[in-house]
């Protein structure tokens, strides 16, 4: 697969490849100092472009086919992982992946929203955009972690739920409503972390938690920016201008007291270096995971629900 460069990354890869070059002919010329200095001159660049991204560039980082995915951080932070298939009602969705795993000396329930690499990966996982059976597997799985008493994580990653037809025929909204409901009543922690896209319901079904979090370069809003751009200004074009006014990256949605911890990533973003990111994600988790077990599980739910009825103002 071709290697994506976004637009505002060329800079940078420009300057590695100079790098490269002088990295190969240094065999035959004493070349230390100037290399010395091009590698501090690529991580000041980077440092630079990274801090100021705006929210349209972030969004595009979210969506960078080369970021780790769901599956990806549970097979580089997690043991023992079994996954776990079907909903029982209707068929295994393929854009949810989850089941039992250990991380560290922890036993959970790891569950999260896979898209597919390639063409061919992205149709067998619908784009990672789940059906309603998709998430009554979800419920299913939280279900038995409840049962074995076991704390629920869930990865979203998700452009929405599949909005077709035969989706709103077996009850969509329906299926996302239902795990709203369940999720705040779960007796059990969850932790929820938005590992690249959270959009609109088709995130918010398998986020209520106790924690929320966010990795860095990640978005989570009730609609896209094209989505919303082609509402209120009927074009596509006017996207930036709507994921400026969405206040949608993992800082805004701090400031606004909707998530609970930013989870850095590595410089550059989590597609330049998927361990450094999954050891990242785990540190963070392991720590969340630390104190959430010592909570009692009818405290847990009323902090929870608390949690959320907080979020929002209203006048009445």
């Amino acid at each position: 697969m071709a290697k994506t460069i976004l637009e505002f990354e060329k800079p940078v890869v420009e300057l590695e490849e100079k790098l490269a070059e002088m990295r190969k002919v240094s065999g035959n010329f004493d070349l230390t100092d100037e290399i010395k200095l091009l590698e501090d001159k690529v991580i000041k660049l980077k440092e630079s472009i990274y801090k100021g991204l705006t929210r349209w560039q972030r969004v595009q980082l979210a969506r960078h086919p080369e970021r780790p995915y769901s599956l990806d951080y549970i097979y580089l932070m997690t043991q023992d992982f079994i996954e776990l298939h079907g909903d029982r009602l209707f068929k295994d969705d393929k854009a949810v992946v989850g089941g039992f795993a250990r991380i560290d000396d922890y036993k959970v329930m790891i569950i999260g929203q896979q898209k597919g690499r390639d063409t061919k990966s992205n149709i067998y996982r619908n784009f990672g955009m789940p059906n309603p059976e998709g998430y009554r597997k979800a419920l299913r799985l939280m279900k038995l972690a409840e049962k074995f008493n076991r704390p629920v994580i869930t990865l979203l990653d998700t452009p929405g739920a599949y909005p077709g037809l035969e989706a709103e025929e077996r009850g969509q909204a329906e299926a996302i409503a239902r795990n709203l409901l369940e999720m705040s009543q779960l007796k059990v922690p969850i932790i929820v972390v938005i590992i690249g896209e959270g959009a609109s319901g088709g995130a918010l079904g398998m986020g209520v938690g106790d924690r929320i979090l966010m990795l860095e370069n990640t978005w989570y809003s009730v609609i896209s920016p094209e989505s919303c751009s082609s509402i209120l200004w009927r074009s596509w074009d006017y996207k930036e201008q709507a994921a400026e006014a969405l206040k949608l990256t993992s800082s805004d949605l701090l400031d606004l007291k909707i998530i609970d911890r930013i989870i850095p990533e590595p410089l550059g973003g989590a597609h330049k270096n998927h361990e450094e990111a999954a050891i990242m994600l785990k540190k963070a988790l392991t720590e969340e995971l630390s104190q959430l077990i010592k909570i009692k599980p009818d405290k847990l739910v009323e902090t929870r629900i608390e949690k959320f009825g907080k979020m929002g103002a209203y006048v009445e």
